[in-house]
């Protein structure tokens, strides 16, 4: 493949040709692939805590899986600052082969792994290994086909050319949710729970060899190229992009400015809304699969409108005004998504509220990293199952020494019991028959055990879930442009990847545990929603008085 068959610069008045098709597409599958490879464990947190996570309570098993999820996203700047410099030294198109390989292997190694069950705690300690392996790859793919894609394009037409790759991030969602769901239907459900689960990932080698043959056609980015040619490179790409103010301040700006408010926007918008679909409100799986694969497939068009119209008005206002946006309206959104999606739960919170009445001193923050605390008080009991059931409810301090109550509505009253001092086997006996009984007794209330997929208003569901994809359009669609364009040719690889990933590794990757945690403590089911309010209404005002347009920015210059 010659230079002038793929790679050639793009000239003012450049359109879109059969090679800039084949950069736009081998840079674009190759990308979804690996965003597939890396959400399917977001996907099956669940099925996930069962099979790794079994040795400790569920409530914490939950939260070792979110965090083991969140792993991944960990280590994505470190992934970002190995693989950019890479980039920059040895070029765009060799840098992201290998990410792709570690990628896709350490997929496959998932999907062949046994379980706790099996060889106890080697599983999860292997699982985190392999989403760390994982999150350094990711780290270094992104950059680079961002960088190589936009050093493509023509100027003035850099937000439309990079969007495409800015629709793999849900892509690979949407595939993961595809593969996942036709599994499921293929196999029945106790087989996928058992083995099934399996599959998705060791279909990755398979679209690993694919990318793979398709990226190899490519050839070098022209910008690295001229600055090959031109004697430009930075033989000290880490030194010149973090140890020199001037390009360290515009890290710092990209990540608080731009990243970190698109990233609690992206995830909220599409991994917490799985997350809150399926654990707190109860839906069936299988139909918030559907359902939000629907909303995800109706918005990602956007991705490329949003790309194109920064082209014609910036980068800048877009961004902010989505993180904006969906700041001012999660809270109704989600509390209509509650009534969409689980109709009998929302009348009955509303009209028999659940309150916890318990001495403070009895309750402890639920979470047992190795799993040996038992929580026997009585607040503890009572807390325990209510967060099980995903219902919300208001905590009331009782005077010390209180046994803990859980009370329904204005006249039914579920005293708890002091689990602390019976012997380990009176517990768990005690337990379970208090447990049926508080069960029964919301159940009168009206408080279903799960979500009636009857009773799910799917197209309020899709609606909703189709308005949190398009915030996250409008934050996604033009942030590869703008932040190619805050970066030199000879740094570029190395200083956009880190913002971006420290802003989507680490505020985004962590908000399904950060939230999950934030309600599981209070009670609440909405609270996790104040994290990335907070953070997307902090990009706002940052990104306003500190973020410069860049759109009209060369690249080569």
């Amino acid at each position: 493949m010659t230079d002038s068959a793929i790679g050639a610069p793009a000239g003012p008045d450049h359109t879109i040709d059969k090679n800039d098709r084949l950069v736009i597409l081998a840079s674009s599958v190759g990308t979804v692939i690996e965003w597939y490879d890396f959400y399917l464990y977001g996907s099956l947190a669940a099925i996930i805590t069962a099979q790794f996570f079994s040795g400790v309570n569920e409530t914490t098993g939950y939260i070792f899986a979110l965090m083991a999820f969140a792993a991944g996203f960990a280590v994505r700047p470190f992934g970002a600052v190995f693989f950019g410099r890479l980039g920059d030294l040895w070029g765009r198109k060799n840098t992201f082969l290998v990410t792709m390989m570690l990628m896709g292997l350490s997929t496959f190694i998932v999907g062949l792994l046994p379980s706790y069950a099996a060889i106890g705690i080697a599983a999860p300690i292997i699982l985190v290994a392999m989403r760390l392996i994982q999150g350094l790859a990711l780290g270094g793919e992104y950059g680079g086909a961002a960088t190589y894609v936009a050093e493509h394009a023509p100027r003035g037409k850099r937000g439309f050319y990079t969007s495409f790759i800015q629709i793999t991030a849900t892509a690979g969602l949407v595939l993961s949710l595809l593969v996942i769901l036709g599994v499921r239907l293929t196999v029945g459900e106790e087989a996928f729970t058992e083995w099934g689960w399996r599959i998705p990932f060791l279909v990755s080698i398979l679209l690993l060899g694919v990318s793979l043959w398709i990226r190899l056609k490519l050839a070098e980015s022209p910008s690295f190229k001229q600055m090959k040619a031109e004697g430009k490179g930075s033989p000290t790409p880490l030194k010149d992009s973090f140890m020199k103010w001037p390009n360290l301040k515009l890290v710092i700006i990209a990540l608080v400015g731009l990243t970190a408010g698109q990233a609690v926007i992206w995830y909220t918008g599409q991994f917490y809304a799985l997350f809150f679909l399926e654990r707190v409100m109860k839906v069936d799986a299988t139909l918030v699969y559907i359902l939000l694969a629907v909303a995800l497939l109706l918005a990602s068009p956007f991705f490329v409108f949003w790309g194109w119209l920064s082209d014609k008005v910036g980068r800048k206002p877009i961004i902010l005004a989505g993180c904006l946006i969906a700041a001012i309206t999660y809270f109704p959104l989600f509390n209509l998504l509650t009534q969409a999606a689980n109709p009998a739960l929302a009348q009955a919170t509303a009209s028999q509220p659940v309150t916890i009445y318990a001495d403070p001193a009895d309750c402890n923050v639920q979470f047992d990293p190795v799993g040996k605390t038992v929580f026997n008080q009585s607040c503890d009991v009572a807390k325990s199952y209510v967060a099980k059931a995903g219902i919300n409810y208001t905590n009331l301090a009782a005077p010390a020494g209180t046994v803990a109550e859980v009370r329904i509505g204005d006249s039914v009253v579920i005293p708890s019991f002091r689990g602390d001092v019976l012997p380990a086997a009176e517990f768990a006996a005690e337990r379970k028959t208090w447990e049926a009984g508080l069960g029964a007794a919301l159940a009168t209330a009206g408080y279903p055990a799960k979500a009636d997929s009857d009773q799910v208003d799917k197209p309020m569901v899709v609606l909703i879930l189709f308005i949190l994809g398009f915030y996250v359009t409008m934050v996604y669609g033009p942030i590869a442009a703008a932040l190619v364009e805050m970066f030199p040719t000879n740094i570029r690889y190395t200083s956009m990847s880190l913002p971006y990933h420290i802003g989507n590794g680490w505020f985004g990757g962590f908000l399904p545990t950060t939230a999950f945690a934030m309600v599981a403590a209070t009670g609440n089911i909405f609270y996790g929603l104040w994290y990335p309010i907070i953070v997307a209404l902090a990009t706002v005002v940052l990104g306003f008085l500190l973020v410069k347009e860049g759109k009209d920015v060369d690249l080569n210059a």
